[in-house]
């Protein structure tokens, strides 16, 4: 579960960087739409957080629910860009636990 998990978080955060990034150079009328869209997927990937820390507890799952929650405050303060820097860091424990889940996996022979 906790490589299945990883991975969709990992997409979505990804997904949302990207996002924020092209916000930046959006002509501001638009940018409102975009942002309560990044709003709203960072929700449904804090659902998913939920879920992996039910199905496959790790309490680097808190740190990637702080980083997120972080990024959202960002957000809400008028600052989405600074939003990336706490994705990023979220991004990197995701990348972290979806290593470790693969590396058990292949050392029990579930994957080659």
């Amino acid at each position: 579960m906790a490589l299945v998990q990883s991975e969709k978080i990992k997409s979505g955060l990804i997904w949302i960087s990207q996002a924020l990034e092209l916000m930046a150079n959006l002509p501001e009328k638009d940018k409102q739409g975009t942002e309560k869209m990044v709003r709203n997927f960072m929700n449904f990937i804090l659902i998913e957080v939920h879920i992996a820390k039910q199905a496959a507890p790790n309490k680097a799952w808190e740190e990637i629910e702080k980083n997120i929650d972080l990024a959202i405050i960002m957000i809400n303060s008028g600052v989405p860009q600074e939003s990336i820097y706490h994705l990023t860091r979220a991004l990197s424990h995701v990348t972290n636990i979806g290593q470790r889940s693969m590396s058990y996996l292949k050392k029990e022979g579930f994957l080659k």
